[in-house]
């Protein structure tokens, strides 16, 4: 529950700081004197956005602080834990600041957060219901999100949402895919025939190298079978032969050795040199038996290149790049298949609905039975509130298909008096009527919520009396169980009050500035304020009794 509220310099605010009670607590002031301001001050603690125009005339800036007493909310404190921003013991402390330059800053427990985390953490909180709260429950949206959330079934909305969601996704990419598989045979026989072709060719990344340079090889035979005989010819075969003259060298500087043994050493390199012809001459012998092997490999070789450039030329490639050319038709193909696969995604959309349909069906069965204990429960506090014989009920119309929405539209539907028949609530009622069934639900949703601190900004709008006091009643009750404030111009209201706060403003002569108060009202003071507002400007002692009585009334029933 809210303990203290402290306000530094915001609209005409210089400073106040307001501690809170449990139970049922009523702000009464004039017109103008600063009674909204407190709500939108809080609302700046609860995530809401502000502006610089928010700051009070002639400040840097403007702060807000609340503290709650977090003992009795153990959810809150475990989303506290996991979004790492503990404080002390059973307690928060949210705070905004607004700079005059425009910047805000949001903390939680002294750590700095987002808007979102801020706005999170008030979900926990606080719950503020504005006079124009009828308005948005004349659509359909806002009725439904009210029902599901008195039933205790938002996240299952959710997640009914996300489902919804997958199964529309997978029927848009079946769908596609049915679309693509028509457009696509034809693209895939050529991805096929091309494939088979390049696949026949069997043209690997290494061959082409090797290709050209037996080519060119063969091309050049003839030469290089003369120049191979030259060669072995002058080596070894005619009179004149390389390695008869260094045998015959060497021969004869080896008698000359035992004369001068420093030829030794040209002996040695002889006999080597001797040796390297005689290797060269085995190994030109042998390369020419390689070359006559077989005389039809030219041929071979010729058409495999002509092959080759052909397939090139047709695909308008480089030959070597035809291998690369063999992998992306294959990815083509690949691709096409995957996302060709009809049977596979209807099979997954399939599955998806019937997720879908699961989920809704559940959030149905829920929405139906919170309708009902809702009417019940709206349509007994309608009795009270100068609305006898009236009924209010929640319909459903069915989705054949459902949306992300669920399987039914939610309507709420409302007779305001007996004899009249259920229609819509923004065609059922009367502007006061909608006012009074507005609160009558606000009441009855809020008694089933988890947020321990309700706040009503001036809800009691346009009726007045008899009801007006039921209405005092009616939030004294649902304090009983939850911290409630109420900004009131009732009498009735405000003397149904476990604790009673006047907001008024004052100039301040220094500066001229306009401030607001607040102060704790009891006793005469208390007294004092009802008659204000049950007599006006001028206040005789009659009304000062009345107020007294309604008092004295209100504590003892």
């Amino acid at each position: 529950m809210l303990r203290l509220l402290s306000i530094s310099n915001f609209v005409i605010v210089d400073q106040m700081e307001i501690e809170f009670s449990p139970g049922f607590t009523v702000l009464t002031g004039e017109t103008g004197a600063g009674k909204s301001i407190m709500i939108d001050a809080l609302s700046l603690t609860l995530g809401e956005r502000g502006d610089s125009s928010q700051i009070r005339q002639g400040c840097e800036r403007a702060e807000i602080s609340a503290l709650f007493d977090t003992e009795a909310l153990p959810e809150f404190c475990e989303w506290l834990t996991q979004q790492d921003l503990q404080g002390d013991p059973d307690s928060c402390i949210l705070r905004r600041i607004l700079d005059a330059s425009g910047r805000s800053r949001a903390l939680i427990n002294g750590h700095t957060v987002t808007l979102q985390q801020l706005r999170a953490a008030g979900d926990y909180l606080v719950a503020i219901h504005s006079q124009h709260a009828h308005q948005t429950l004349l659509q359909k949206s806002a009725q439904r999100d009210l029902l599901d959330a008195f039933a205790g079934c938002t996240e299952l909305a959710h997640t009914v949402k996300t489902a919804y969601q997958d199964w529309q996704n997978l029927q848009h990419k079946r769908i596609d895919s049915e679309q693509r598989l028509s457009a696509s045979l034809e693209k895939r026989e050529q991805l096929e025939w091309q494939k088979h072709e390049l696949m026949e060719l069997n043209f690997t990344d290494n061959e082409w190298g090797t290709v050209q340079t037996d080519h060119n090889r063969l091309s050049n035979l003839a030469g290089l079978l003369e120049a191979t005989e030259n060669g072995i010819e002058l080596l070894s075969e005619n009179d004149a032969a390389v390695v008869s003259q260094i045998n015959a060298v060497k021969n004869q500087l080896h008698n000359m050795v035992e004369y001068d043994s420093q030829l030794q050493t040209v002996v040695d390199l002889l006999d080597s040199a001797q040796i390297q012809v005689q290797e060269g001459i085995y190994e030109l012998r042998h390369y020419r038996q390689r070359l006559d092997i077989d005389p039809h490999y030219l041929q071979e070789i010729e058409r495999r290149i002509t092959a080759i450039h052909g397939i090139a030329r047709k695909y308008r490639v480089a030959p070597e790049a035809l291998p690369n050319l063999l992998e992306d038709v294959c990815v083509q193909l690949a691709s096409l298949e995957s996302g060709g696969n009809l049977a596979q995604l209807t099979e997954q959309a399939q599955a998806a609905q019937a997720a879908y349909r699961n989920l809704a069906e559940k959030l149905s069965t829920k929405r139906r039975k919170a309708g009902t204990t809702m009417a019940k429960a709206v349509t007994k506090t309608m009795q009270t509130i100068a609305m006898a014989g009236g009924k209010f009920s929640v319909m459903f119309e069915p989705l054949a298909q459902g949306n992300a929405n669920g399987l039914e539209q939610v309507e709420f539907q409302v007779a305001a008096h007996k004899g009249l028949a259920l229609k819509p609530l923004s065609k059922a009622a009367s502007g006061g009527e909608l006012s009074r069934i507005s609160l009558a639900i606000q009441v009855v949703t809020c008694r089933t919520g988890t947020v321990p601190t309700l706040i009503f900004d001036e809800v009691d709008a346009g009726i007045g009396g008899r009801v007006a006091e039921i209405v005092g009643q009616l939030l004294k009750q649902l304090g009983d169980a939850r911290q409630v404030m109420c900004i009131t111009h009732l009498p009735q209201v405000a003397a149904a009050g476990d604790q009673h706060m006047q907001v008024s403003k004052s100039e301040n002569r220094g500066s001229q500035q306009i401030q607001s108060r607040i102060a704790m009202l009891d006793g005469d003071e208390r007294v004092n304020e009802i008659a204000r507002m049950l007599g006006g400007v001028k206040m005789t002692e009659a009304t000062r009794e009345h107020a007294a009585e309604m008092l004295q009334n209100s504590a003892a029933g």
